[in-house]
């Protein structure tokens, strides 16, 4: 019995390379009206303090797919999700769970206290998400994103690392 078809859904967790950040853009537009563009992932990714992590799936090297990612900024003990973006392709197989997973755990490593993100009130899949990993709602920004990409409400939520 082959296992192949098992590995191509078990996403692989890496640190995005300069050389990601087209691909990356790619994702990013396809999840968010006004997603990001090369040049915007690229400002951030040359920022002292952040750092990407990309999702792969594929049975081997030569045929897998990156899928998905996380960007993070973390300054002083404080840690802030700039983004995280799973392609629509490849939703409800817990990338984004891995994704932050891993990132919550690179952060702890650093001695980071305290993780914050904004999320569309309406992308009630986040928001469950978020919560399950131990977020907390803190705060509301009304108008935080346009209306055509969701309700425009961001939920500011906070996570203690420690």
């Amino acid at each position: 019995m082959s296992l192949s078809w098992f590995k191509t859904q078990l996403p692989v967790i890496e640190e995005a390379q300069q050389h990601d950040l087209p691909e990356l853009a790619n994702i990013h537009s396809a999840c968010f009206t006004h997603g990001w563009g090369t040049a915007e992932l690229a400002s951030l990714y040359g920022q002292i303090g952040v750092f990407f992590l990309a999702a792969w799936v594929g049975s081997t090297p030569q045929r897998r797919e990156l899928v998905g990612f996380l960007a993070i900024r973390s300054v002083a003990g404080e840690a802030e999700v700039l983004t995280i973006a799973v392609h629509p392709r490849h939703r409800g197989r817990g990338i984004a769970r891995k994704l932050m997973h891993d990132g919550i755990f690179r952060l702890y490593s650093e001695r980071a206290e305290v993780l914050f993100l904004e999320v569309d009130e309406a992308n009630t899949a986040a928001v469950t998400l978020y919560k399950k990993l131990g977020f907390k709602q803190v705060g509301v920004r009304k108008g935080y994103y346009s209306a055509s990409e969701g309700s425009g409400t961001a939920l500011v939520m906070r996570c203690e690392l420690r």
